[in-house]
């Protein structure tokens, strides 16, 4: 069963469907699922529509939490190493 543009192999809407799944198994399901997307997709936007779409018919189920996680947790990728991570225009 093929889901559709935010949740493409439907492995979001599965974990919604599976009775009694765990945090951590939300997780996993939340991992693949990331791992899955286009470059440069705007992840804060589609968690949003993914919580907009799930979380009012599913307030407490693990994967309402953990998407609402990814959507706090979720920023721009950033350099964390190397010269250009470095202040530049000051000396030292």
């Amino acid at each position: 069963m093929k889901g559709d543009v935010y949740d493409p192999k439907a492995l979001i809407r599965e974990a919604y469907n599976i009775d009694g799944i765990s945090a951590g198994e939300c997780r996993s399901i939340f991992l693949d699922w990331a791992l899955s997307l286009p470059e440069q997709t705007d992840i804060k936007s589609w968690l949003q529509v993914l919580l907009d779409r799930y979380q009012p018919a599913n307030p407490d189920h693990p994967m309402t939490q953990t998407l609402t996680e990814g959507l706090e947790r979720a920023e721009a990728p950033r350099r964390r190493g190397g010269w250009r991570s470095r202040p530049r225009g000051t000396l030292q």
